[in-house]
């Protein structure tokens, strides 16, 4: 049988969809290639916001009308955090959500058999164990995903991932170093730790996340260990050093802001102010000289007044990051966030996202202008067009350069010789 997968959202769903693509293949599934009518179509949600629910509907409408006779699953964050929304829909054949995908297989048999609808979302326990999954790779990639951490239990105002996927739990560190060193041998060379809250991984075996850094870092055969996404808690001095301490550490950090305004904090209910936030980032260039600093800002949150904007865009300008991701704050129905007071007008907020946007492409601009005479090692990924390769430096600059021959998946030493809009140029062979 042949089988499909879509994949909304974070790069934790993009490792969970590749591990239960695997687990499928081991039970004598076939992976549909591009275009190929398939037997099972799977999508595997996000439910960060609203609209990402409305994603998740139309994507399985759309590959129902693609493939009519196909089995239809629905996973994800979608139907654990809303499992009467999810359960709901009726192109759905077989619902999951995120405790339960270890048995995709054994559901998916059960339908063709009986062909009676399933509905399977289980709650998270307060002590349940890490999920075993592992994967041996990432058709089309030059590097992995290794999901090394679930679950939440920051609650911030506007979120409702902490009800999708539970308590924090951890990967053991011997199953980490087995999988990446496993990744190793089928070729990659970077691997990217990933988690809901990264941070907090270890939290449950009495270890932090420089354990995992050091186990990953260990692994025979990987050049560069990248972090994903990082909430900036827990990333104290200490922390910091040890990771310093890593070479093959890529010095390229994602620390979530949410917003560089004190109030907003508070009422996001973030766990740090913007001052904390500015020592951290001091803390991280100072033992990462040339690092990459990014974030995720949010604008138009309930109640953010114009001089509150005008603090956080000052505070993000100062801080000069090398890329931004700016959005409009969302209402989130089941957040604390969407039942309070002061919402900011749609327009207001398109405004604001829209300045904040332009300052932080100017920051980006400064970034690559930074970047121009400096000599790095890129990992290259593939062909923009006939005889021109990109790759990332480690601090994850994306760099261009012309070759006669296929640099996919190869590291190698290059100049920065120009910055441009999104990329700057590289010259190989320069020595």
């Amino acid at each position: 049988m042949k089988v499909k997968f879509l994949t909304l959202g974070c790069k934790v769903n993009q490792y969970e969809s590749q591990a239960m693509l695997e687990a499928l293949l081991r039970q004598g599934f076939q992976a549909a290639e591009e275009g190929e009518p398939a037997d099972v179509a799977v999508v595997n949600s996000c439910t960060v916001t609203a609209q990402s629910d409305q994603k998740a509907r139309q994507a399985l409408r759309r590959l129902k009308r693609q493939n009519p006779q196909a089995v239809m699953v629905l996973t994800g964050c979608w139907p654990q955090a809303f499992p009467e929304d999810a359960a709901g829909l009726p192109e759905a054949d077989i619902v999951l959500g995120t405790v339960n995908r270890g048995a995709l297989g054994e559901r998916i048999l059960a339908f063709l058999s009986t062909r009676a609808r399933i509905v399977d979302i289980a709650p998270h326990e307060k002590k349940e164990a890490f999920e075993p999954m592992t994967v041996h790779g990432f058709s089309g990639h030059t590097r992995a995903f290794v999901k090394i951490q679930d679950g939440c239990q920051r609650f911030c105002s506007y979120c409702v991932i902490p009800f999708a996927r539970g308590p924090v739990r951890s990967k053991p560190l011997c199953d980490l170093r087995r999988e990446v060193e496993g990744l190793a041998a089928s070729g990659f060379r970077e691997v990217v730790l990933t988690g809901i809250n990264l941070p907090a991984y270890g939290q449950d075996l009495g270890l932090d996340l420089c354990d995992a850094i050091e186990a990953a870092c260990g692994a025979d055969g990987i050049r560069r260990v990248r972090l994903g996404s990082l909430e900036p808690e827990r990333l104290t001095p200490e922390v910091i050093a040890r990771m310093r301490a890593q070479e093959k550490l890529c010095p390229q950090f994602h620390l979530s802001l949410q917003s560089g305004c004190d109030g907003t904090l508070r009422r996001m209910n973030r766990h740090y102010t913007a001052a904390q936030y500015r020592e951290i980032v001091e803390n991280l260039r100072g033992a990462f000289p040339g690092c990459a600093v990014t974030t995720d800002i949010m604008v138009g949150f309930p109640g953010e007044t114009e001089e509150e904007f005008a603090a956080s865009l000052a505070f993000c300008q100062e801080l000069g990051f090398a890329k931004a991701h700016v959005f409009p704050y969302s209402r989130r129905p089941g957040t604390v966030a969407d039942r309070a007071p002061n919402q900011v007008d749609a327009a207001v907020k398109e405004a604001r996202a829209r300045r904040m946007s332009a300052a932080m492409d100017q920051s980006r601009r400064a970034f690559f202008q930074a970047q121009v005479g400096l000599e790095e090692p890129v990992l290259f990924e593939e062909a923009m067009c006939p005889g021109v390769y990109e790759g990332h430096t480690p601090n994850y600059t994306p760099v261009r350069a012309e070759s006669r021959e296929d640099l996919s998946g190869r590291i190698l030493l290059v100049r920065l010789t120009g910055a441009e809009g999104d990329w700057c140029r590289g010259e190989l062979g320069f020595a």
